[in-house]
């Protein structure tokens, strides 16, 4: 039987493509199937099962590495070393090829912070402690996988893959019945993954939406002004005002930070600076903006003596920062800044003198 090894293709992605491309090739004039990291995103917990079962399906493992460490899960490793230890573990194996030190190499494509450094260093030297190759330059590494490949293969052979009409046995219908229900769950979490972001979009929309009907009045003291009925009275959207705090909560602010940020957007910065607004006005549209779940207390810890209560955004408060001004403009909700200067165009209109004859 002509058999077929499937061969899956580790390392960083930018600063290798030239790399990967060359190892693509290398596995695919043997007559193999090349499988990597290009067919999905790693940063997804379902994307990574999805990883994990190719490698499980994979007969060889080829990692590649240069002078980065790569983007990193939660738990501090990059998603290239835990690959490698992935294949380590279930018992693939695995042919490591190495840059070699003395190699000329673009500076931009290396890490410099000291932490990646040690991190690509202890990786380097984990992969070591197995026999290892040494690549110079994308053709020299060409080379090298297919030698290493061939040898590799006569070896240590292994399941590999055949031409459905030159299998036979119980064995390969229970292979193609596996395949067909993993194929149909794949298609299963599509759906859902499509169904959910849908849901996700309309339910920025509607918030957004039922933000720009609900106006909150409120007015803003001044420098020199005392009482409440001195100082001018303001009407805005929960809308505008969250577009107008919301930058802020990215991190988090503080009730008395917030009402700040609101005085200075719309009066300047000649506000009252301990109390701008309202205690109670504040509490009132922090509530509003809780309630709509778009904004949460804040995480971070503060000093025992901090008797501030701090804010930050929600993930559907990003989430609606994000749209918020794509949804104004698709369904003609004027900002802040366009309701002003419509003002402004009213007031400067003058009206005509009539004149006698």
């Amino acid at each position: 039987m002509n058999k077929k090894y499937q061969v899956f293709i580790s390392s960083t992605y930018e600063d290798l493509k030239d790399e990967r491309e060359q190892a693509i090739k290398a596995v695919l004039e043997m007559g193999h199937i090349p499988v990597g990291m290009e067919m999905f995103s790693a940063g997804d917990e379902d994307q990574w099962k999805l990883i994990a079962r190719q490698i499980e399906a994979s007969d060889y493992y080829v990692l590649i590495l240069g002078h980065r460490y790569g983007s990193e899960t939660d738990e501090g490793i990059s998603y290239t070393e835990k690959e490698y230890d992935y294949a380590t573990e279930i018992g693939i194996p695995t042919l490591g090829f190495i840059i070699n030190d003395e190699a000329p190499w673009p500076t931009s494509r290396v890490d410099k912070a000291q932490k990646k450094t040690k991190k690509i260093s202890g990786f380097k030297s984990k992969v070591k402690s197995k026999l290892v190759h040494f690549w110079t330059n994308k053709d020299d590494l060409h080379g090298k996988i297919s030698i290493s490949l061939i040898k590799t293969m006569n070896g240590n052979p292994r399941v590999g893959w055949v031409r459905a009409n030159e299998a036979t046995g119980p064995d390969v219908t229970k292979e193609l019945t596996r395949l067909s229900a993993e194929n149909s769950e794949l298609r299963n979490q599509v759906k859902r993954l499509n169904h959910s972001h849908t849901e996700s979009v309309d339910e920025v929309r509607e918030v957004v939406n039922i933000m720009n009907e609900n106006i909150r009045k409120f007015r803003i003291l001044e420098h020199g002004q005392h009482k409440w009925e001195e100082a001018k009275a303001y009407e805005q959207t929960l809308l505008e005002l969250f577009m107008l705090i919301a930058p802020e909560l990215i991190d988090e602010e503080s009730s008395l930070g917030i009402a700040k940020t609101i005085a200075f957007e719309l009066a300047g910065s000649n506000y009252h600076n301990d109390r701008p607004i309202g205690t109670n006005r504040i509490t009132g549209i922090t509530t509003d903006f809780v309630a709509l779940e778009i904004i949460e207390t804040s995480k971070k810890k503060h000093s025992v003596n901090d008797e501030n209560t701090y804010w930050s955004l929600s993930k559907l408060g990003k989430q609606v920062l994000k749209r918020a001004r794509r949804i104004q403009l698709e369904e003609g909700i004027k900002t802040t800044e366009e309701k002003q200067v419509n003002d402004t165009e009213i007031t400067n209109i003058k009206t005509p003198t009539l004149r006698k004859h």
